[in-house]
């Protein structure tokens, strides 16, 4: 009797339509605070705390602005000194043997929303393998592909909130997520590498929306 069981319910959920990698992206979107107020979304500014290694802990604050402006400072005797930015032509980052800002002529600026908004216009192909864990999470596991570049994004099973992403060089994992107004966001970003030269966690205490920035909040 178990065996007929079995099979009967292999058979009704075999007839199941499967997920699709756009259904789950959409899903995520749409349970997120949706596309409009995705969209709506200009700019934002990141309370937190840095941690690199075991014991070096800074007080930090990211500045981010359509459409790929942003600024990380950290906060030394209640002074802000950026640490790496991309003020719209000039990417920078603090060389510390010098200990001064450095340009980047090389420098790849990141867009304001992730690849996953919009990815149809934005030339990536979404391909959808499957489930796998993360931690304890079962996730749905998307590639999303662009030429030769491909990024891997781990959404969890029931939230569909985004777990994991791994890209080539950096694995991101995002957790303790929030209400930010009609947004929810992470709390916690996490950020290790193969060669562990540059892991480091970020906790989130404060993150405000669509503030006006002075012109010069960018600059190098």
């Amino acid at each position: 009797m178990k065996k007929i069981l079995s099979a009967l319910l292999f058979c009704i959920f075999s007839l199941l339509p499967a997920q699709t990698a756009k259904e789950i992206i959409d899903k995520n979107i749409e349970l997120s605070g949706g596309l409009t107020n995705w969209k709506l979304l200009n700019s934002i500014v990141i309370h937190g705390r840095l941690t690199l290694g075991i014991n070096d802990e800074y007080p930090l604050k990211i500045y981010q602005q359509r459409p790929n402006l942003t600024k990380t400072a950290i906060i030394l005797n209640k002074k802000e000194t950026a640490i790496e930015g991309f003020d719209g032509k000039k990417g920078y980052a603090m060389n510390y043997a010098a200990n001064k800002l450095q340009e980047y002529p090389n420098y790849i600026a990141e867009s304001f929303d992730t690849d996953f908004i919009d990815w149809e216009n934005k030339g990536f192909e979404a391909k959808y393998l499957g489930k796998e864990k993360v931690g304890e999470v079962y996730c749905h596991k998307v590639e999303l592909t662009k030429n030769v570049n491909k990024t891997m994004y781990y959404f969890d099973s029931k939230t569909y909130m985004l777990l994991r992403e791994v890209k080539k060089d950096e694995t991101l994992t995002y957790g303790d997520y929030r209400k930010t107004g009609a947004l929810t966001m992470p709390y916690r970003i996490e950020s290790s590498s193969p060669k562990k030269d540059s892991d480091y966690v970020i906790i989130i205490n404060r993150i405000e929306t669509n503030k006006v920035f002075p012109d010069n909040t960018f600059k190098f």
